[in-house]
């Protein structure tokens, strides 16, 4: 078939290389403008764009795909390249623009999306994140034909994925992003063959799942300690889960941590330390203690808590004296 990518993060370069090994022409791409990063803050393209052009695929980055919106030129070059690749179907992963009803009905079979959740739970931005953080105890993909909606299309195919304790947000992504190049090639190939059976999503059970905000990365002792450690896996890599410590100027990211729900808190306040030493960082919570596995100073790199103590001396605190001495 001959099919338009839409894609932009590296979820959606996984799934474009199995469309293409599967045999599809692909004679577009659409992906996000090219981003700064890294400390020099170059000009970075996508993955998705890298793909492509590792392939020789034309590659287009609109800022909009409205007619009639602020980037009203680049979405007519987008709609005249688009009429020009003639598409069978579209693909959509991870691309970062709503689609206007001109796109959803320019190909002949539409646009397909692969989403990261079993929908209807889930829609929106960040569903491998919010699930973590939920502590669902699985999620999936969804390939859905899209409409106006945010995602609110028919599934067209689930593949469903356990959530295990030890998923961060980085790990499942990976998971997900291999089921779901498998999922659009087989939904794909059904479609070739007439095999597909839309399912419209039922009107219970719809949640979203809000953009991640960095306004979110502060940890929360007020929180149960099961809470605030699914938290931390659901915010690895970004946003980050952020505390102070004393004797350090700049809060900490913590990457690790272990939720121990029977742990004595006494009559500590939330956010108390309540014992420092190679194995963890005791935190009191509102149930339970949460115990800190690996943190990152600002400027630093991410450390098991053994080497981050090491390094750590909050002058005069009981808990330094007490590490002193063990």
């Amino acid at each position: 078939m001959r099919i338009v990518f839409a894609g932009t993060p590296e979820f959606a370069r996984v799934a474009l290389d199995a469309i293409l090994s599967a045999g599809h022409q692909v004679p577009l791409v659409l992906t996000q403008p090219d981003r700064p990063s890294g400390r020099g803050m170059k000009l970075r393209p996508s993955p998705v764009k890298e793909a492509a052009l590792s392939h020789g695929i034309p590659v287009a980055q609109p800022l909009g795909l409205r007619l009639d919106g602020r980037y009203a030129e680049d979405a007519e070059a987008a709609r005249q390249a688009l009429q020009e690749a003639a598409p069978d179907l579209m693909v959509v992963a991870a691309y970062g623009l709503i689609l206007p009803k001109w796109v959803l009905e320019l190909p002949q079979h539409g646009c397909f999306n692969i989403h990261a959740s079993l929908l209807p739970r889930w829609r929106g931005a960040a569903p491998i994140q919010r699930a973590i953080q939920a502590g669902d105890e699985r999620t999936g993909i969804a390939i859905m034909q899209m409409d106006e909606g945010l995602d609110t299309g028919d599934v067209l195919l689930e593949r469903v994925v356990p959530i295990l304790e030890h998923h961060t947000a980085a790990t499942l992504h990976d998971e997900l992003a291999q089921e779901g190049a498998k999922a659009i090639v087989e939904a794909i190939t059904l479609l070739e063959a007439g095999g597909l059976q839309p399912r419209p999503q039922p009107e219970e059970g719809v949640t979203y799942a809000a953009k991640l905000d960095k306004a979110e990365s502060p940890l929360d002792f007020s929180r149960p300690a099961v809470e605030l450690e699914r938290r931390i896996r659901a915010f690895d890599p970004v946003p980050g889960a952020t505390m102070t410590l004393p004797g350090l100027d700049q809060p900490v990211k913590v990457w690790s941590a272990m939720a121990l729900p029977h742990g004595p808190c006494g009559t500590a306040a939330p956010g108390s330390i309540l014992d420092v030493s190679p194995e963890g960082i005791d935190i009191a919570t509102a149930d339970g203690v949460l115990r800190l596995l690996a943190l990152q100073k600002a400027g630093g790199k991410r450390q098991p808590v053994a080497a981050f103590v090491q390094g750590w001396h909050p002058d005069n605190s009981p808990q330094h004296k007490k590490m002193e001495n063990t």
